[in-house]
């Protein structure tokens, strides 16, 4: 084990392609600018959906609870929309306990050298093992205060599981909420997609084994690291199923 000191919604029978768009944002709090998506999903989480096609970054997500957990910061160069969420919620950098990386590419993970110096970064320790194969990109990326591994995970009051799936990267790690039913997938999944295989350490018939050991979880909330969230059991299944019937022949 790692420790470390609204009801699900419901899914209307309508095609998957119109379901993304009428389950989250009319029914979601929100708030736009020409960068990013700021969306209260339910008390305690808020993503930070990155909108600007011409410009390459990944959601974020703010898990509230008496520890604060940030997923995935993004880019360094493009940090900016997080500070400005984060102010808009009245919350400082120095309240983010601890910053968790789904895996390593710079999209996800430079900006850890943007948050507070008591921030507790995280990821796995295989994906560490690879970023160090390429230092030379994060030159002053902070080392990270514990590794994750497969099981169970406790920050404060918060309770999740890790699991890994390797594929898209080595380390490659997905983040579950049981009590919320939510998933954050980093770049394993995302609204009819998989992450690529095709950047040092991918592995397609990882990637493929990754996606079906987390389509078995009870989900009812996915939080991708790119694109749209999927809300509902319904629509996430039909999500996992589409991508078996069309990706998995590539991998």
């Amino acid at each position: 084990m790692n420790t470390y000191a609204p009801p699900p919604a419901h899914t209307a029978k309508i095609p998957l392609t119109q379901m993304v768009s009428r389950l989250i944002f009319p029914a979601l709090k929100r708030k736009e600018n020409n960068k990013v998506t700021l969306v209260k999903v339910f008390d305690g989480l808020h993503a930070f959906l990155w909108r600007m096609n011409t410009q390459n970054n990944c959601n974020a997500y703010l898990i509230d609870g008496n520890m604060k957990v940030l997923i995935d910061p993004g880019h360094r160069h493009l940090f900016s929309h997080i500070r400005k969420n984060l102010d808009l919620l009245e919350i400082s950098l120095d309240q983010i306990s601890v910053a968790l990386v789904t895996h390593g590419h710079p999209d996800h993970l430079e900006a850890v050298t943007q948050l507070h110096a008591r921030t507790m970064v995280t990821m796995s320790h295989e994906e560490y093992k690879n970023i160090k194969k390429f230092a030379g990109l994060y030159p002053d990326m902070p080392e990270p205060a514990f590794f994750l591994e497969e099981g169970d995970l406790t920050i404060g009051d918060l309770r999740f599981q890790v699991v890994m799936t390797p594929g898209h990267s080595p380390g490659s790690l997905c983040l579950y909420w049981p009590d919320k039913k939510a998933l954050f997938t980093g770049d394993v999944v995302f609204f009819q997609g998989i992450g690529r295989t095709d950047l040092p350490g991918g592995n397609g018939k990882e990637l493929k084994k990754s996606i079906q050991k987390i389509s078995q979880l009870d989900v009812e909330y996915l939080f991708t690291g790119h694109g749209e969230i999927l809300i509902g059991k319904d629509a996430i299944q039909a999500n996992f199923q589409k991508i078996q019937a069309y990706w998995f022949k590539y991998l």
